[in-house]
């Protein structure tokens, strides 16, 4: 639904337009990641907390919301001009309000995570996409321009915390706990170091785009990369927090913790490498019939990032293990190691090569090289090697490249685009499916075994009621 809300707005905004809404992204996002300073993570991961707990998190996540919020309203002028869009100073001020609605909606995720009861947060995140995307549809019809994406970005926010908080029963009391403080930030500070690490790699050539090269170059990226991190997202994050949770409970189970991680690795990949893979293939007649002929020039991104998102299930399988281990310092080396060549290479495409296309693909090589060291330290903590991570997905990667192929090959003779997706679909799906049948793929097993447990439960409830 939310894809949908960017498709339209898409049509009826410029590149130039979403370029300029990266750029202010990129403050936003680090922001958030300050914010929640991997608190949120820390609540999920403890064994026990209390109203203590969970309103310490709140009010130092609060605080440096609001200090986070005045530096960027100071601000805002000189990134402004700084890449010469002296007009995004104040749409960013009033885009930097999210901030403080992240303090909030942290905790409130953090205890539905907790709870396994993710129901909850799609009912919140499904009202939020509808409302938000009306009102920021209108706005783009009656010509707002890039404040149609602000309000948009910003109201998803806040209905999304409200429509949270009617669900769950919760909310911060007046109390401060210096112990409770300390014994999060312990954990947490390494997940904050971590993720501002990971943040600014992944809004560094953001910054760069907007500055080197152009808005329109920027616009054209982000919306590339928009629709395959959406989709990776949404298919890996259905799997990841339950996996974080449930390793968290059973972490003195080494045995137990590394079954877990496999199911979870070879689940995701299989929803995921196919995704992507289809997705790939059908980028042109996709991009050229939802957003028309001038965001074309995006599609070699798009699929670039559909590689990289591939790798999705690979890097959090394996982060999410050291977490729910308790293993965050680990997860700081990791992120150190990972950006100290990341950023040489992203500088290289950049300042030397001086191509927009080689700085994407200088992502694709940090996103391999990312595999190994990921799950590099999992050999020794839940006896899960990079060897045996590889030989539980390529039979994946291999279906879904044969599959691929096929449907590339025979969507080349449709010239109708609508007719050109649905050959690639229908012929992707059942060569990868058929084959994932055949071969007795043990994702696709555990997928319709759990589907099926799921049918036989609904059957049960409704001959109960």
């Amino acid at each position: 639904m939310e894809l949908a809300v960017q498709v339209v707005m898409a049509r009826m905004l410029s590149p130039d337009e979403f370029g300029a809404l990266a750029i202010m992204l990129v403050f936003i996002n680090v922001g958030n990641v300050i914010v929640q300073s991997g608190l949120n993570t820390a609540l999920v991961q403890a064994k026990r907390i209390d109203d203590d707990d969970t309103s310490t998190v709140f009010w130092l996540s609060f605080g440096t919301s609001i200090l986070l919020y005045g530096i960027i309203f100071f601000a805002s002028p000189f990134i402004a001009e700084f890449y010469g869009m002296e007009y995004i100073a104040w749409p960013l001020r009033v885009l930097s309000l999210i901030l403080l609605i992240t303090a909030f909606n942290s905790v409130q995720v953090a205890l539905v995570q907790r709870e396994l009861k993710l129901r909850k947060v799609f009912n919140a995140t499904l009202v939020a996409v509808l409302v938000s995307g009306a009102v920021g549809i209108a706005a783009a019809v009656v010509g707002a321009g890039l404040w149609a994406l602000v309000v948009q970005q910003l109201l998803y926010q806040m209905i999304n915390c409200f429509v949270l908080g009617l669900q769950i029963s919760w909310s911060p009391s007046l109390v401060f706990s210096r112990s409770k403080a300390k014994k999060h930030f312990s954990f947490s500070w390494k997940l904050l170091a971590s993720g501002l690490l990971e943040q600014s790699y992944q809004s560094l050539s953001d910054l760069i785009i907007g500055k080197q090269f152009s808005a329109t170059s920027l616009g054209l990226v982000s919306q590339g990369k928009k629709y395959p991190q959406a989709l990776g997202s949404m298919l890996d994050g259905a799997i990841q927090p339950v996996m974080l949770s449930a390793v968290s409970r059973v972490q003195s189970d080494v045995s137990q913790v590394k079954r877990l991680v496999r199911r979870a690795l070879k689940t995701s990949t299989f929803l995921i490498v196919p995704s992507m893979t289809l997705f790939a293939v059908a980028a042109k007649p996709i991009m050229g019939l939802l957003l028309g002929e001038k965001w074309l020039p995006c599609v070699p991104f798009l699929q670039m990032y559909c590689f990289i998102y591939a790798l999705l299930p690979i890097h959090t399988s394996n982060l999410q293990a050291l977490n729910g281990m308790g293993r965050s310092d680990l997860f700081l080396k990791l992120e150190l190691v990972k950006k100290a060549y990341g950023i040489c290479f992203i500088l290289f495409a950049a300042f030397v090569l001086k191509d927009v296309y080689l700085m994407i693909a200088m992502y694709m090589l940090s996103g391999v090289i990312a595999t190994i060291v990921n799950a590099y330290p999992n050999k020794r903590v839940i006896g899960y090697s990079y060897g045996e991570q590889l030989r539980d997905i390529a039979p994946v990667f291999a279906l879904s490249a044969l599959s691929g192929g096929l449907a590339l090959m025979c969507g080349a003779f449709v010239a109708n685009e609508l007719l050109h997706i649905i050959v690639d679909i229908v012929v992707m799906a059942a060569a990868y499916l058929g084959l994932a049948r055949i071969l007795h793929l043990e994702s696709l097993e555990y997928l319709l075994a759990t589907l099926g447990e799921m049918h036989g439960s609904r059957k049960r409830k409704r001959a109960q009621g």
